[in-house]
C-alpha cells in the first residue's frame, strides 16, 4: 500500500517548522554577534592623510616652546628651539602612542605615560621608547608655518 498525502504531511511540516526556526536562530545569533564583532575590530585607518598642514604663524611661539597640532588623523609636535629654529615630528611616542609634550624646562620632548624622552632631534634618549620619533619637515610660507611628510 502506498502512503498517502496525510501520512507525509506531517514530516513536510516538520521541514517546515525546522527551517524557519533555524533561520530564527541564525538571525538572532548573527544580530547579537555582529555588533560585538565590529566593537572588538579597530575602524580600519584613513590613508587620506593631508601632504602638509599649517601649523603656525610666524612670531606665535616664542622661543624654547612647543605646540600641538593635528596632521591629518595623528598629533603632531612643532617646536621651536631657543636658538630660534624649527623641528617638528609626530607627536606618538613610539612606545605605546601616547602623545609626546615638549618640556621647555628640561629642553626635551617628553612621554608622560613612562617617562621616556627624546632630545630635540627626536632621538630616544631614555625611558622605554625604542625607536626615534617620525620627522617632520618645516616649511614657511609666506607668514605661515607649514608641517609636512619628509621624503
Amino acid at each position: 500500500m502506498e502512503p498517502t498525502n496525510r501520512e507525509s504531511e506531517p514530516l513536510e511540516r516538520r521541514n517546515f517548522l525546522n527551517v524557519v526556526l533555524g533561520a530564527g536562530v541564525a538571525g538572532t545569533i548573527g544580530s547579537i554577534g555582529f555588533p560585538i564583532v565590529r566593537y572588538l575590530l579597530p575602524p580600519p585607518e584613513s590613508d587620506a592623510a593631508p601632504d602638509a598642514v599649517v601649523a603656525a604663524k610666524e612670531g606665535e611661539l616664542p622661543p624654547n616652546s612647543g605646540k600641538i597640532v593635528r596632521f591629518g588623523v595623528k598629533p603632531a609636535l612643532l617646536i621651536r628651539r631657543a636658538d630660534g629654529s624649527y623641528g617638528a615630528f609626530f607627536a606618538s611616542c613610539t612606545h605605546l602612542d601616547c602623545t609626546v609634550q615638549y618640556r621647555p624646562d628640561l629642553k626635551v620632548i617628553h612621554c608622560a605615560c613612562h617617562n621616556g624622552m627624546y632630545d630635540l632631534q627626536g632621538r630616544n634618549v631614555s625611558g622605554p621608547p625604542p625607536r626615534p620619533l617620525e620627522r617632520l619637515q618645516v616649511k614657511q610660507r609666506g607668514n605661515e608655518i607649514l608641517l609636512a611628510r619628509e621624503g
